[in-house]
């Protein structure tokens, strides 16, 4: 026996195993392959030893990612770095592209034409963090299986398969579910199918959008939370006639103040879009070609419109995974701090995980990029290593709209923390910057900042995370922005000090 194939003996009878399984590529008795072991690195390392990358000869597969998004793209940017990809790792998708940064699809990808849009492949992940941009290339680089367009139809927990809807049958040793949320969408029987409706989750559905916008004059959009603004700042860049339909009393309410929410829809309306607020949809009416015309709504009112968004939230994709445990509460997948499920060698991460919420001491779900990423990074580090501490996220939401080239101003806006409680403070007025704080008992618990530097919104996390004691009126007496977040960070230094 040669040296090189001792010290592989040698290490693969001392390693140990995880959920029962071997980290050894399986193999085909055909096939006369050898795989040296994961503390010999990456696969260029493998390379120098003459060792053949595996090309998974049966079903078998020891790592599984179920889910093509922007939570699968950091996955597998983490099983890379920890040398854990190269023939170890299937990723099953029901897209056509490799997992991308979902959230420039109601940004920049709907931006005019002349306007410079964003366009694959400028947004696979994980250039949304300032990593390498890893395109399908990438994935063929670093030796990872891509089964494009075959969703997941079936799983056996027991014999730890996957069924693909092309009829593949996948074994997995690990499997990560990411498979994040679908559209919410309004009944058939109300026209929520019709032909000039859209729903906006993947890159198809905003390519179909964006046909209809370069034909559209009048378009509806029905929700007033992040999809219906994203999407409404995006129409105005097209100079469409624009009005947004919800039920509440203003925009965005699970995190705007009504007064917050006013300076945004006066800068809207000062861009041509128009509100109906506290309004329901009966129904949305087609014309003779079937072609959508116009929402009709309950107090009888019409709306004409030939294209129509809907953006009514979205729900957790957990088929066909309801037995791994579903949370009753808040949806989605139940796991512990680690993103491990109640069975075995099962994960799930990003929008379908229902998590423990560690520092409010709650369990949630978190539909957002940031959690994607970070919730991917800490299951797979947790998977792969002797790393046994929870997740500690910190809730951290935001938007970016008007971005296109002309457009009057640019607006981002970040929020950190809890919004669930306490009183608010509003400081500033909108042009240039405004600022909104959440005090409770004394605490500050949220912070959101529209139009800061970068040094201030590298401020804010910090502010939420320590919660630090603020004095609430000189708070509301502060003459700035500026003025009001150096009293929060001064409350921070001063609870150090204690």
């Amino acid at each position: 026996m040669s040296s090189v194939r001792k010290l592989m003996a040698s290490i693969s009878n001392s390693l140990p195993l995880k959920h029962g399984i071997s980290l050894w590529c399986p193999q085909h008795a055909s096939l006369n392959r050898t795989r040296l072991p994961s503390s010999f690195g990456s696969s260029a390392s493998a390379r120098r030893y003459g060792v053949v990358s595996c090309a998974f000869a049966n079903e078998n597969r020891e790592f599984v990612i179920v889910g093509g998004g922007n939570a699968a793209g950091y996955a597998a940017r983490t099983f890379v770095e920890h040398g854990m990809a190269d023939g170890k790792l299937c990723i099953v998708s029901k897209e056509a592209f490799a997992p991308y940064e979902r959230p420039a699809l109601t940004k920049g990808y709907l931006f005019p034409l002349d306007k410079k849009p964003a366009r694959l492949p400028g947004f696979h992940t994980c250039v949304g963090s300032g990593g390498e941009r890893q395109t399908p290339d990438w994935y063929k680089e670093k030796g990872i299986e891509m089964l494009y367009e075959d969703p997941v139809t079936g799983i056996d927990i027991e014999k730890q398969t996957l069924m693909t809807n092309s009829g593949k049958l996948l074994k997995y040793g690990s499997l990560i579910i990411a498979t994040g949320c679908t559209a919410s969408r309004l009944p058939d029987k109300i026209g929520g199918n019709l032909p000039g409706v859209h729903y906006i989750r993947d890159v198809a559905d905003a390519d179909s959008l964006i046909s209809s916008l370069e034909k559209a004059r009048k378009v509806v959009i029905v929700g007033g939370g992040y999809i219906g603004m994203e999407v409404a700042a995006a129409a105005a860049g097209w100079k469409l006639d624009t009005t947004i339909i919800f039920p509440e009393d203003h925009l965005l309410q699970r995190l705007f103040t009504p007064s917050l929410a006013r300076r945004y829809e006066e800068f809207y309306q000062e861009n041509g879009v128009k509100f109906v607020k506290g309004a329901s949809i009966k129904n949305i009416e087609a014309g003779s070609d079937g072609h959508v015309t116009a929402v009709k709504l309950e107090n009888g009112s019409t709306i004409e419109a030939d294209t129509i968004i809907i953006g009514i939230g979205a729900k957790p994709a957990v088929s066909p995974f309801e037995r791994v445990g579903i949370n009753t509460t808040v949806g989605g997948i139940q796991v512990d701090g680690q993103f491990r499920t109640s069975v075995p060698g099962i994960f799930a991460i990003g929008d379908v995980a229902a998590f423990p919420l560690k520092m409010y001491n709650r369990i949630a779900r978190v539909e957002h990029v940031d959690h994607a990423r970070r919730s991917a990074q800490h299951c797979i580090n947790a998977l792969l290593t002797a790393k046994t501490h929870l997740y500690d996220y910190l809730p951290y939401f935001y938007s970016r709209v008007f971005e296109y080239e002309g457009s009057p101003r640019k607006i981002w806006w970040q929020f950190f923390g809890d919004n669930a409680v306490g009183e608010t403070v509003e400081i500033g007025n909108f042009d240039p910057k405004i600022a909104t704080f959440w005090i409770d008992s004394g605490k500050l618990k949220g912070v959101l900042l529209e139009s800061g530097s970068p040094e201030e919104f590298q401020l804010l996390p910090k502010l939420a995370r320590s919660q630090p004691h603020v004095d609430m009126t000189k708070l509301q007496k502060a003459s700035s922005v500026e003025e009001a977040l150096e009293l929060a960070h001064a409350s921070v230094q001063a609870g150090a000090a204690v």
